[in-house]
């Protein structure tokens, strides 16, 4: 069954992009990945151009994933005061657009560290658009197989439960003027569409978070667009400039919202 029939993609990308994604293989040629990439950047960039970047934007990742369904990826952008965005391309997943970062006045966009789910031997691009608005890219390879369809080793009930429930850790103390580090860990079963209900053999219908946002007092720190391939229980680890409380507003593709506030470290006198 086609994965394109069982979870749709995010933010209007065409269905072609995914249909080549699914011929990808472990044997495939730098040339074959390299013409999937050009059609999945078409799809999500038309036809604006993407620059080759050693500096703006890094993407690390393992080369060989112990888990397909949880591998870590960090991004990591030197000259952050240039970027106003990021985006991280699966190319060989069947929904490759895995999540789209939009950068706020309160956000430290130096480095940013998620899950996600990898379906494929495939490249991972993380492409940095810059405040004037041009597209650069680093890429890494990974190995993996099967992200997509691993079940949940549990119920799809027991998986739902405390959907929404939030968590917010912040690293050392804070300083005047300095970001705080923070992990926001959500409590949300990700289904891709493609994992199969070991009780029902059904497949369990997509339910994904579409949306996070993280706003500061009145600032906002990043809005995140996502989708099936963000990992089961999305973890974030981000900086931040503290200017108030933390408010984290999640939404999914089934209508889900949940919001949360916490409190944000204070510089001590």
């Amino acid at each position: 069954m086609l994965a394109t029939k069982l979870a749709p993609l995010a933010f209007g990308l065409v269905l072609a992009a995914a249909g080549a994604a699914l011929a990808a293989g472990p044997s495939d040629t730098d040339a074959e990945r390299e013409a999937r990439w050009r059609d999945v950047a078409a799809s999500i960039f038309k036809d604006r151009t993407i620059q080759p970047t050693e500096t703006l934007v890094k993407v690390e990742a393992p080369k060989r994933a112990e888990d397909a369904a949880l591998v870590p990826i960090t991004l990591t952008m030197p000259e952050k005061d240039k970027v106003q965005a990021v985006h991280l391309v699966i190319d060989d997943n069947p929904s490759p657009y895995a999540a789209h970062f939009r950068f706020g006045p309160a956000a430290d966009p130096s480095e940013l560290r998620l899950r996600v789910r990898v379906n494929s031997y495939t490249n991972v691009h993380a492409v940095a658009e810059t405040k004037d608005g041009a597209l650069y890219e680093a890429t890494k390879f990974v190995k993996a197989s099967g992200g997509c369809s691993a079940p949940m080793g549990m119920s799809d009930e027991e998986a739902m439960k405390g959907m929404g429930e939030m968590r917010m850790k912040f690293a050392g103390e804070a300083q005047a003027g300095k970001p705080v580090e923070a992990t926001l860990m959500i409590r949300h079963p990700n289904f891709s569409g493609m994992q199969m209900n070991q009780i029902t053999r059904d497949y369990t219908p997509a339910r994904y978070v579409n949306k996070i946002t993280v706003d500061t007092g009145n600032r906002n720190v990043f809005v995140m667009d996502g989708d099936i391939s963000i990992a089961s229980n999305p973890v974030i680890n981000f900086a931040f400039l503290p200017a108030g409380p933390v408010k984290v507003t999640a939404t999914d593709n089934q209508g889900g919202r949940w919001e949360h506030s916490f409190t944000a470290p204070s510089a001590s006198n």
